[in-house]
């Protein structure tokens, strides 16, 4: 996860930029004191924050005094596994300190910090220092099998003890400034077998198994996890040794493959058939039969055979369930999984309400910064600020909307995870609906059709609008787009009666344009037939933007001139009012039920007042 830094007062805010920078790190500030665009996350009390974004698994880099953070996160602390990278930063740059998760990438950060920065790295966990290395934190590639035995190895070695390497070679080991004997009481075993760990014994597994799924549409997602555990199991190898799962593209979306890299805790990654067909001299199964579904010789054990290179070795050759295949190959080396074909691409269509970052929720964050490419209005991307950092931008304009939706699916396809940007909600007038809508049409290449899709919330145009005016949406309510683009207009006029019938709040979208400035006349009109002529109307634009205004007026004043594309109207239902606080500032609400009877003593409001 993008690491959250966090800065508490403006004098440190130039080192915390510094920070960010380092780390590709987010700015996250007490709102009291600083505000945007200084921060890209404003809060407004120190310690809640702090527990949710360790709760939430952010590493937290802390502009602010050691002591102070571990007071603030200590009724967290339990599993030191599971926590995330915690660090103090001295405000005047001189000390980088690894609070927590030292060996999870604390230490790491801050000896990047330090070197870019100048700062003392000041890293204390034992094996750092007397060794260069942290035998429970082995690089990317590699597994501890037994990471509770290691208090008791390392201790050993601090004691004095020494250590003897068995096994594969293991060059970060060999490196490292340990005391190396043959007959040393500690043992670092390399090896894939699946075995225990004897006393003072670490058991590393290098990533060097390949594992292939081959499966029938529909298959169980419990027969290819079964036949998976059997194959390794024939084999006598541990499954902490697998790279990942691999298979034909044209199984990308079918839930058995990736049950199976779930539940190893591996990626799933996928080959074109002419690449799995390459595979054809090495594979000990070969099918005409699957050639000619599928274009490969070979799904299972093609793919695992791909996935180990061409040093790789067949392993287990192709197993078979009732609608599932399995093979197992092994690469001399530690495999980079992410070289290895490609993943299943995903698409998530984000909304991020108004445009301000405190309206934006989490979820829609990190979708934004999990994705390698952004595609949306020049508008909405512009909006997402510093979460765009570092990702391919796809702008596109007003009015090109399918072939925006289109080229982010054509992007997923080709194995990327790609947000769509929307203002407000992704699924009420903008363009979650599309991408179902193109779906199911069809004319997507067959990769983008096998996408994997994500929708998160946001808050919408109307609760913003409706927010920031008081409670005009407090009884029923329905939304009706006044543009005649995509609607014909007697559609449009046919909802509009229907709604000024039913007596419900109305909060109209695109209500106006440069060319089309009659339809919002028309529903002001016809609304004036069924309900006060004081009957409040919100006008809400530029919501969490600058140069917002929000005002309220009755409906027999409403002014078409005064609304713009940017705009969005809340027209209230007979039952909506007005009420002025103590402080003159003045609201709309619709009573949750009929305030208006005689039994509860309250009576319609009968004028409206302008606000701003």
């Amino acid at each position: 996860m993008r690491p959250a830094v966090v800065v508490l007062s403006p004098s440190a805010l130039p080192l915390a930029r510094r920070v960010a920078a380092v780390v590709g790190g987010e700015l996250h500030g007490l709102r009291s004191r600083l505000a945007e665009p200084e921060i890209e996350i404003g809060f407004a009390e120190t310690g809640d924050h702090l527990r949710q974004l360790f709760l939430a698994g952010r590493p937290i880099l802390g502009l602010m005094a050691a002591g102070a953070l571990i007071r603030l996160l200590a009724p967290l602390l339990a599993d030191k596994r599971a926590e995330p990278p915690v660090l103090a930063i001295a405000e005047d740059g001189t000390s980088a300190v690894p609070l927590l998760g030292g060996h999870h990438g604390a230490n790491d950060l801050a000896r990047r910090l330090a070197e870019r920065l100048g700062a003392h790295a000041a890293v204390t966990t034992a094996g750092d220092l007397r060794f260069g290395l942290s035998l429970d934190a082995p690089p990317a590639g590699w597994v501890l099998d037994n990471p509770d035995d290691a208090k008791a190895v390392m201790a050993e070695l601090v004691a004095g003890g020494e250590a003897w390497i068995e096994g594969a070679p293991a060059d970060w080991l060999e490196a490292a400034a340990l005391p190396f004997s043959d007959d040393g009481r500690v043992t670092l075993s390399v090896t894939e077998a699946a075995r225990a760990a004897r006393p003072l014994e670490l058991l590393y597994r290098p990533r060097t198994l390949t594992l292939g799924i081959g499966a029938e549409r529909g298959a169980p997602a419990e027969e290819a996890i079964a036949l998976a555990e059997s194959v390794l199991a024939e084999a006598g190898l541990s499954p902490l040794a697998l790279a990942g799962v691999f298979s034909l593209d044209l199984k990308a979306d079918e839930p058995a493959v990736h049950a199976v890299a779930d539940h190893f805790g591996v990626p799933a990654r996928f080959f074109g058939a002419e690449e799995l067909e390459a595979e054809t001299p090495r594979l000990a199964n070969p099918s005409d039969l699957v050639f000619r579904e599928t274009g490969c010789h070979g799904v299972a054990e093609g793919a695992a055979l791909a996935a180990a290179g061409p040093e790789g070795v067949l392993v287990v050759a192709k197993r078979k369930g009732a609608r599932t295949t399995a093979a197992l190959a092994r690469s001399p080396g530690v495999i980079e999984p992410e070289t290895r074909g490609r993943a299943r691409g995903t698409l998530f269509v984000v909304g991020i309400g108004p445009g301000a970052a405190d309206w934006r929720s989490p979820e829609a964050g990190r979708m934004v910064e999990e994705a390698s490419d952004l595609v949306g209005y020049s508008l909405y991307l512009d909006l997402v600020g510093p979460l765009a950092t570092g990702k391919a931008r796809h702008d596109f304009p007003l009015g090109a909307e399918e072939a925006r939706v289109r080229h982010a699916m054509e992007l997923a396809g080709e194995g990327r995870r790609v947000a769509l940007v929307c203002s407000g909600d992704a699924g009420i007038y903008a363009m979650a609906s599309l991408v179902f809508e193109l779906l199911d049409k069809g004319g997507l290449s067959a990769p983008a059709q096998r996408i994997e899709i994500a929708v998160a919330p946001g808050i919408s145009a109307l609760q913003a609008a409706a927010a920031r005016a008081g409670a005009p949406l407090g009884h029923d309510f329905c939304t009706i787009s006044l543009s005649d683009l995509l609607t014909p207009w007697d559609a449009i006029q046919r909802r509009v009666r229907a709604a000024a019938e039913g007596d419900f709040v109305i909060a109209f979208y695109n209500p106006v344009s440069r060319r089309r400035r009659t339809q919002l006349a028309f529903a002001r009109d016809l609304l004036l037939r069924h309900r006060p002529a004081a009957t409040p109307v919100v006008l809400a634009t530029n919501l969490g933007r600058p140069g917002e205004r929000v005002r309220v007026v009755p409906l027999e004043a409403l002014d078409v001139e005064e609304v713009d594309m940017l705009t969005v109207v809340i027209v209230g239902s007979s039952e909506s009012r007005t009420v002025r606080t103590g402080d003159g500032r003045l609201f709309a609400y619709t009573p949750r039920g009929y305030a208006g009877k005689a039994e509860t003593g309250i009576a319609p409001v009968d004028a409206v007042e302008s606000i701003c």
